[in-house]
Order: structure tokens, then sequence, then C-alpha cells
């Protein structure tokens, strides 16, 4: 479930070898094969991006497929980070048929550039 609250957009990424860059006044870079995000909570990385390969519990950013291809780090849990509360909550594109996160929030691309080029620095998002 997505957590309840306003959290902050802390940085966009995308798949150069997918997708141009997306036209935002956020802060940007492209997915590399080696990147990841570590959800092992009792890592001292623990919900911070990570470079592979890496010991422990992990999100591999780079994925097969396109879910990740634009993709949002929203800032929850991120400072202070509070161990087993929850990591890697994103703003990521959606499966075809919408299917549910894993806790996060899934746009259509469409939408989700349409977001991204409206969004500034400080914005939040609101979950209720």
């Amino acid at each position: 479930m997505t957590p309840i609250g306003l959290w902050k957009i802390r940085q966009v990424f995308y798949r150069p070898d997918r997708v141009a860059r997306p036209r935002t006044a956020l802060p940007v870079a492209p997915i590399r094969s080696d990147m990841g995000w570590c959800d092992a909570s009792e890592d001292a990385n623990y919900n911070r991006l990570i470079r592979l390969p890496y010991p422990a519990s992990h999100e591999r950013l780079w994925r097969s497929d396109h879910l990740y291809d634009l993709l949002a780090v929203l800032g929850f849990n991120d400072w202070p980070r509070a161990r087993g509360r929850g990591s890697a909550i994103f703003l990521h594109l959606a499966r075809p048929d919408y299917a549910p996160t894993e806790g996060c929030i899934a746009l259509s691309r469409p939408h989700m550039e349409r977001f991204l080029g409206a969004a500034r620095p400080g914005d939040r998002i609101a979950v209720t």
C-alpha cells in the first residue's frame, strides 16, 4: 500500500536507451545498468540508491519491463530513515492493465511526461 502523506519529488531517472531525457525542472539523471535501490532494512544503505552488484536485498532500476523507463524517487522514509518503515516508494510507469504496485504510484507514459513537465523543485505529491 502506498504510504499516506505529502512526499517531495527528489529525483527523476530515465532509461536513455528507451526514452529521451524528460523535460522537467526537477533533477534528472540517466539510469545505468549498475543502479539499484537497497530495500534491506538492516543494511546501512537502506532506502538509498546503490551500485550493483550489491550483497544485500535490492531492486534493480535497469529492468526488462518498461515500468522504470521513467522513474521519480519520492521522499518517503529518506530523512531520517527508519529501518523497516518502507523503501523504494517511486512514481513510475504503469503496467498496461494498471495492475497494482507494491506501494508506488504508477502513471501512463503520457501522464507521467505531462506531470514531470509541470513539476518544480520542492513540489510534493499528496497521498490520502
